[in-house]
């Protein structure tokens, strides 16, 4: 895992069309950004897992 350190309003670019950016920083709460084209899907760690659980349940 590539590990980077940023202050708020630096951004990472992944690839040509993907930026995250850290809006802000409270406590241990990082507020991010994150523009990139429509057709890739963003999603949290744990809706993803939510959906992923779904759709197994709804093959088996």
């Amino acid at each position: 895992m590539l590990v980077l350190s940023r202050k708020p309003g630096e951004r990472i670019m992944l690839g040509d069309d993907i930026v995250v950016q850290v809006l802000q920083i409270s406590g241990n709460s990082v507020r991010i950004g994150v523009e990139a084209p429509r057709s890739l899907r963003v999603w949290r760690e744990e809706v993803w897992v939510e959906l992923d659980r779904k759709a197994a349940r709804q093959t088996s």
